[in-house]
């Protein structure tokens, strides 16, 4: 089995905290712009408390970015800069073929819902894909903007997922693939009694 949320705590603190500093923001201004209380990202930061994937959904937000890259920094490393051999093993180097192992990729779950999330593509790869496992009866939220200067595909492996896209409900079945279009809230549900297993393709948009 592969590392599941533990090891990914720290990491993902770090993250947070270096991307509110690379901006000049209080843990006060954070707040105000992911309407996530100050109390729980300062624990956040500590490595004290798991965030959920609504949590997760508000900070990417604030800062622009996708939870799913929100994640794959903190899989990766602290800083694009400092990448070096961590980056060679996630992913190719230049003319090379990268190989990554199931039992090496990190497994980040939902405290809250049991949501899992695996990375594919290592930080050099040219897009995000991820592998994810939505429990029986989980739903989780995304706020409009942490769909913001992305283009992403999602794609139903096993089961079926609800996708609420705005006011639009879309019901996938294996196989079925959506493709995002403007920023919307939208949320993710799977009201079976079984797992629903999809895969996020995710690229940054050039668009301003």
């Amino acid at each position: 089995m592969s590392n599941i949320v533990d090891p990914l705590v720290g990491q993902i603190a770090a993250r947070v905290r270096t991307e509110r500093e690379r901006r000049r923001w209080t843990l006060a201004q954070l707040a105000d712009a992911s309407g996530v209380s100050q109390a729980m990202i300062s624990r956040i930061e500590r490595g004290e408390s798991s965030p959920t994937a609504v949590v997760l959904g508000k900070l990417s937000a604030a800062f622009q970015l996708s939870v799913a890259s929100l994640l794959a920094l903190a899989e990766g490393t602290t800083d694009a800069a400092d990448a070096g051999d961590e980056a060679d093993e996630a992913g190719p180097s230049a003319g090379g073929a990268g190989v990554r192992r199931r039992a090496e990729a990190p497994e980040w779950r939902d405290p809250a819902t049991g949501y899992r999330r695996r990375q594919i593509t290592g930080p050099r790869f040219p897009a995000e894909i991820a592998e994810i496992r939505l429990p029986a009866g989980a739903r989780v939220p995304y706020p409009a903007a942490a769909f913001a200067f992305v283009r992403q595909v999602v794609w139903v492996l096993d089961g079926r997922l609800t996708f609420h896209d705005g006011g639009t409900v879309h019901e996938l079945e294996a196989g079925d693939t959506i493709e995002l279009g403007d920023p919307t809230d939208r949320v993710f549900v799977n009201d079976t009694d079984t797992q629903c297993r999809y895969a996020v393709v995710l690229t940054r948009d050039t668009r301003p």
